[in-house]
């Protein structure tokens, strides 16, 4: 864990809601001068605590219109065959986020798709075939209550 103090919280917190501040915004956000929170940025950045920037693209504009979770039971639980499943999950670009889980599923994926064709393609041309997977159970979303990367800073 790195160590962080109050300005370095405050300076998070505000990058957590607009990462394109100049360092004089932010500065005038959290009581320092620009040069301090120039360095403090970059610390930060260099520590990894700032992962990145990017932009947050609005999936239904764009046509993706179907969010899935898609719960995955593997063949058999080897090293070998984890190993295959994780290089098919990373091939695939219409999965966001992959989790190793507890319970009765071995993973569940989040992934994010045009339509229902594009989720049957997935789950019976890409997923279910493979030598790694044994069960495919999907979800559907039908209402999105919250969506959010914020990590709550206290």
């Amino acid at each position: 864990m790195i160590p962080v103090d109050a300005f370095d919280l405050k300076m998070l917190a505000a990058l957590q809601d607009d990462g394109r501040l100049t360092n004089q915004q932010l500065a005038d956000l959290v009581g320092l001068s620009a040069s301090q929170c120039s360095r403090r940025r970059m610390r930060l950045e260099d520590e990894k605590v700032i992962a990145g920037y990017h932009a947050d693209l609005a999936g239904e504009a764009l046509g993706f219109n179907l969010i899935a979770f898609i719960h995955i039971t593997l063949a058999t639980h080897s090293p070998d065959n984890a190993k295959k499943f994780r290089a098919l999950v990373n091939h695939v670009d219409d999965i966001q986020e992959a989790y190793s889980l507890t319970g009765d599923a071995d993973y569940v994926l989040k992934v994010v798709l045009r339509d229902l064709k594009d989720l049957s393609d997935l789950v019976n041309n890409v997923l279910m075939p493979h030598q790694s997977v044994a069960h495919v159970r999907s979800s559907v979303v039908l209402d999105r209550l919250k969506e959010s990367a914020r990590l709550p800073l206290k």
